[in-house]
């Protein structure tokens, strides 16, 4: 039996914006998804509004908000995905409000991040920032004094998930010696050793690198008394979230040569697109390596992100699945070829299964099977009937108290 979708997969309008990898649009045509338009800059606020109003599927990077008001103007959005690790720039919640699950990918530049951290850290221990910068004025720093191998160094990861034990194996491989503080207990990896507190670990590390996520607990978590902490002639990396740390009191800490260098891939303001101007007041420093948040930005990271956050976003619109989603009930499915498959997202509230069952019973319809789950927010429910139904039903479940999204999926 071949499946007829409610809406036409050429119907459904992709738009993905910011240059996300060719990869996302191979997948989306290759899975029969036609009607996709790919922009490789960001939108300004105006302009997205206007864009998405008959968009059914967003895919983004990081320079795109998609603010609860914008939101609100995507009346057909469906799914957004996010093809980047962080979802900071969405509004999750009221993504969820609005029945719209948003999707990520988590794993896909991982490597990428992690080799850039243990390059950076090579680089600053041999001071090559500095000699760089001289020698492209012609002066010849030729000196051993100051320059040290990574080899029985202490590393500091504070951060201790996908990336941050990437960057403890790789660093273990090259001699180091790995110390690490999460929030959450986590399995050390070789010979990585746990410390209690984020200053029991500045306190012996050699270098420190940052691997936490942007929220309320992590803003400044490094300013000047944390920095203080740490070893005179040290190495901070940031590779997490401009706002992680106090760049002003980074620049201190510099001037005052209590740390000997310091790389940021990530800045509190960073430009909305490469037209525009950076500024930073790490700029004066030549022991600083400054890079335009690229530590995900490698071929391999952004094409291994294009067909993962793809892949993700064509099983919930083909068959609902919601595996991968940061800001909805999860349900795994599986497409199944004999029934007809009903969509309902709804508040979480008492007595709505009721009368979505209520819809199908009252007509004798069996109800073949049933998936649902729900959080604090909402509920969500797959069900595959006997039958072959037509718009009047999806209304009537539309109709129901509480509805926020129902569709047909086939």
């Amino acid at each position: 039996m071949v499946k007829k979708f409610s809406l036409d997969k050429n119907k459904i309008r992709v738009l993905l914006l910011e240059g996300i990898h060719e990869s996302a649009v191979i997948a989306f045509n290759e899975a029969g998804y036609t009607n996709v338009e790919y922009i490789k800059t960001a939108l300004d606020a105006d302009e997205l509004e206007q864009k998405i109003k008959d968009v059914h599927i967003l895919g983004i990077r990081s320079r795109t908000n998609l603010t609860q008001k914008i939101l609100k103007k995507a009346k057909k959005l469906f799914a957004v995905g996010c093809f980047s690790i962080g979802t900071n720039q969405v509004d999750l919640l009221a993504a969820k409000q609005l029945g719209i699950p948003v999707f990520n990918a988590p794993f896909s530049n991982t490597r990428s991040v992690a080799e850039l951290v243990i390059a950076e850290i090579i680089m600053l221990m041999r001071e090559v920032p500095a000699k760089n910068a001289a020698a492209h004025k012609g002066d010849w720093l030729k000196a051993a004094r100051n320059s040290f191998e990574v080899r029985g160094k202490n590393l500091g990861i504070i951060g201790y998930g996908h990336i941050g034990s990437q960057v403890s194996i790789l660093a273990e491989a090259m001699g180091m010696n790995v110390f690490y503080y999460d929030v959450e207990k986590k399995l050390s990896l070789g010979k990585a050793t746990v410390c209690n507190s984020v200053e029991e670990l500045l306190h012996i590390a050699d270098a420190v690198t940052l691997h936490v996520p942007e929220t309320e607990s992590t803003a400044n978590m490094i300013s000047t008394r944390q920095l203080n902490k740490m070893k005179k002639g040290s190495l901070l990396i940031n590779a997490s979230r401009g706002s992680v740390v106090d760049v002003n009191s980074l620049a201190e800490a510099l001037k005052s040569e209590h740390l000997s260098g310091a790389a940021a891939d990530v800045f509190p303001k960073e430009p909305a697109s490469n037209d525009e101007e950076f500024v930073s007041v790490l700029q004066e420093f030549d022991n600083v390596i400054l890079t335009p948040h690229i530590g995900g930005s490698t071929s391999e990271a952004q094409e291994n992100i294009g067909a993962e956050v793809t892949e993700k976003l064509i099983r919930y619109s083909d068959n609902g699945s919601t595996i991968g989603t940061v800001n909805f009930p999860q349900i795994s499915l599986e497409p199944n070829q004999k029934k007809q498959r009903f969509l309902h997202i709804h508040k979480n509230m008492p007595g709505v299964l009721k009368d979505i069952n209520y819809v199908f019973t009252e007509k004798g319809i069996n109800i073949a099977s049933q998936f649902l789950q729900t959080d604090a927010d909402i509920g969500y429910v797959i069900i595959d009937i006997e039958s072959d139904l037509g718009k009047p039903i999806l209304q009537e479940l539309k109709k129901i108290p509480h509805t926020i999204k129902a569709r047909i999926l086939y």
